[in-house]
């Protein structure tokens, strides 16, 4: 196996983890949405979390994205 093949696999077994990514966000905002459909009033003290899961789980998108740039350029 070529060195720029192996490269390229490894990269993009890196950014698998956008799939999980993807599945998280839609996840947190789902129910972030729907808990506020259900208590309006909570809405202040549910907020905030929500942006801090959504935070949470973009900086590990982020890190994927880094590790995949890292295997293809380094």
């Amino acid at each position: 196996m070529d060195v720029e093949a192996a490269k390229a696999l490894g990269a993009g077994i890196a950014v698998i983890a956008l799939f999980g990514v993807g599945l998280g966000i839609g996840n947190i905002f789902s129910s972030l949405i729907s808990s506020v459909a259900r208590n309006p009033s909570a809405r202040d003290a549910v907020f905030p979390i929500g942006i801090l899961g959504f935070a949470l789980t973009e900086a590990v998108a982020l890190f994927a994205l880094l590790i995949a740039f890292l295997i293809l350029f380094a």
